[in-house]
């Protein structure tokens, strides 16, 4: 199994479009996407790199497998 690697903010939400997700709206201190019914926040809005334990709980969240997301 392939392991999930850092993800720039401006990728991830690439990829989470590419999943479905609509373009992040502003939500306060956190910017959020959504995909029917579900509300995912968008952490770090400095644009910063995005970590593997985080990138997992988003992924998580999401309802995408780590196997989605590395295809």
């Amino acid at each position: 199994m392939s392991k999930l690697s850092t993800i720039s903010h401006n990728n991830l939400i690439k990829r989470l479009k590419i999943f479905g997700f609509e373009d992040p709206y502003s939500g306060g201190k956190h910017l959020y996407m959504l995909k029917g019914n579900l509300r995912l926040t968008i952490p770090n809005p400095h644009k910063q790199k995005i970590g593997v334990d985080l990138l997992t709980r988003i992924l998580r969240q999401a309802g995408i497998t780590r196997e989605e997301w590395i295809k």
